[in-house]
């Protein structure tokens, strides 16, 4: 039988809790504790790579995809804008559902889907119409990880120490952007033949379903709470569960999945503060409709809407880049097919960097601005952000972020117009990398901070807002590059995106808090009984 997790860190048999250890269980935030995060972290990283993977590894592919298919550059693009909307749409379905029905269901279920439909791209590989359909099917099971990884940080994580998961979760996340197109290049470099590309894929896409099965725990607080309470269903526990035990008894923990029930406890029903309770019943009552349009009113409420717009642009910014990068530098600079892979290595680089550092500042900005208000921090039932500038902690430094970014985007289009030195373009690359990925990632995490009931729906908000975005900038990146050439069109894009991003994050830092505060309240006051 499989027991409740350790307060204390593993180093031997853990014992059995006492009356007093549970009971302090009940008002912690998590019982997941540092190891464990530290685990869940190493897994979730895992599953994110997966949707960046596979948008990367086809960049190479196109010149080859379009003289084996007989058509043209832009018909091929149309299997980029169909990925793209399908990545919106993704988490806007299953990230919703996840919030209800727990994270581990929706992981297996999606993880399924993208193994069939590249078994289906490897084995169909002269149909142009078969590989639009499949590529939409690919980016449903790919795209909703990162949403679902999003929505598990909020589950265990209090906000003061978000940071040190996202960091990590955000650099593997982007190790896809390096790795995809180096194997994407290397296929279409080395072999004719791109259904290898679908083949590595399915293996890859098979380990992290078996990894996920075996190993993650759930962590959905609609279901067990704080952690403190046993996952009833069979595909709730993981098959194998050393996260949760803290040892490795596989056959044992096997068998045990279908066996073993719940054990009685004193814990409350939820296993968590009645405050919690509280908040944790009202995201039930919304939930029990499933209905993946709740996406589209968060896309109106008035505290999102700028966090949403400065994390849309990011990703417009850097769409645009990738997809203007297999024409540009093999007309500039003639590179072949590898080449052309190893070119996305300076940018994906500078993503992994960048998210990194991110996390360090994400949980630094927050401790100062804590600090600066006289606030203590509450590690053990994390803080209640009601009565804190959640908003200015994380936007903290962030116009400078901004403005460094908007300048990189520029500079790169006049060295692509002007023929610089393709160092040059690689070196602003990296740097768009580094800024890109900070600013990404603190507005969702802030857009996850003021709507941590539904943490994974509020993800898949962020996805459809910067898909949405990123499907624009790849249908009309070569038109304008056309019309306006390169140096002009970046300049434009970097302008409007830059002012635009600026204008926002001072909205959020002036009246977020505000928009915020009125919400809940008025949340409150018509979702609890009797308010």
């Amino acid at each position: 039988m499989s027991t409740l997790p350790s307060t204390r860190e593993p180093g031997g048999a853990s014992p059995e809790p006492s009356p007093e250890v549970e009971a302090r269980q009940a008002i912690s935030y998590t019982t997941f504790n540092v190891r464990q995060r530290r685990l869940l972290t190493f897994l979730l990283g895992l599953t994110t790579t997966l949707s960046p993977l596979t948008a990367t590894i086809y960049f190479p592919l196109l010149p080859l995809l379009a003289h084996r298919l007989n058509t043209t550059a832009q018909a091929i693009n149309l299997s980029i804008t169909i990925y793209v909307i399908f990545q919106a749409l993704s988490p806007a379905i299953f990230a919703t559902l996840s919030d209800s029905l727990g994270r581990r269901i929706i992981y297996l279920v999606t993880l399924t889907l993208y193994v069939s439909s590249n078994f289906g791209l490897a084995l169909t590989q002269n149909s142009y119409v078969a590989l639009l359909v499949l590529r939409a099917v690919q980016s449903l099971g790919a795209s909703a990880a990162s949403a679902i990884s999003y929505g598990v940080v909020a589950d265990v994580c209090i906000p003061a120490e978000r940071g040190a998961m996202v960091g990590p979760i955000s650099m593997a996340l982007n190790l896809g952007t390096c790795i995809g197109p180096i194997v994407g290049g290397l296929v279409a470099y080395k072999s004719v033949n791109y259904g290898w590309v679908f083949w590595f894929l399915v293996f890859f896409g098979v380990v992290l379903l078996a990894v996920v099965a075996g190993f993650l725990p759930e962590t959905a607080r609609n279901v067990v709470g704080n952690g403190s309470r046993e996952a009833r269903r069979w595909w709730e526990r993981p098959w194998m569960t050393p996260l949760r035990s803290g040892t490795f008894t596989l056959w044992h923990d096997f068998m045990n999945i279908w066996t073993t029930k719940p054990r009685s406890s004193h814990l409350t029903e939820k296993g968590i503060d009645s405050k919690t309770d509280k908040k944790t019943a009202v995201a039930k009552k919304r939930l029990k409709i499933l209905n993946p349009l709740q996406c589209l009113r968060i896309l109106l409420l008035k505290d999102a809407a700028p966090i949403l717009l400065v994390h849309g642009f990011s990703y417009m910014i850097d769409f645009s880049i990738q997809t203007s990068i297999p024409l540009a530098l093999t007309d500039l600079y003639h590179l072949n097919e590898l080449e052309l892979g190893l070119s996305y290595l300076p940018r994906g680089t500078g993503i992994i960097l960048g998210g990194y550092a991110t996390g360090i500042l994400m949980d630094r900005n927050y401790k100062i601005t804590a600090k600066q208000i006289g606030h203590r921090i509450n590690r053990e039932q994390g803080d209640d952000i009601d009565d804190f500038p959640i908003e200015r902690a994380r936007t903290r430094g962030s116009p400078y972020l901004v403005s460094i970014l908007t300048c990189s985007v520029i500079g790169y289009g006049w060295a692509l117009d002007q023929h610089g030195h393709i160092a040059i373009a690689l070196i602003l690359q990296f740097i768009q990398g580094v800024f890109q990925s900070s600013i990404y990632i603190f507005s969702n995490t802030l857009l996850i901070d003021i709507l941590s009931d539904t943490p994974s729906t509020a993800a898949a908000t962020a996805s459809i807002t910067r898909c949405a975005l990123a499907a624009l900038g790849t249908a009309t990146v070569h038109p304008l590059i056309g019309v306006l050439g390169r140096g002009w069109y970046f300049t434009l894009l970097g302008v409007f995106t830059g002012l635009s991003s600026v204008i926002a994050i001072w909205t959020i830092r002036t009246w977020g808090m505000v928009w915020r505060n009125k919400r809940v309240a008025g949340t409150t006051r018509s979702d609890v009984p009797g308010g």
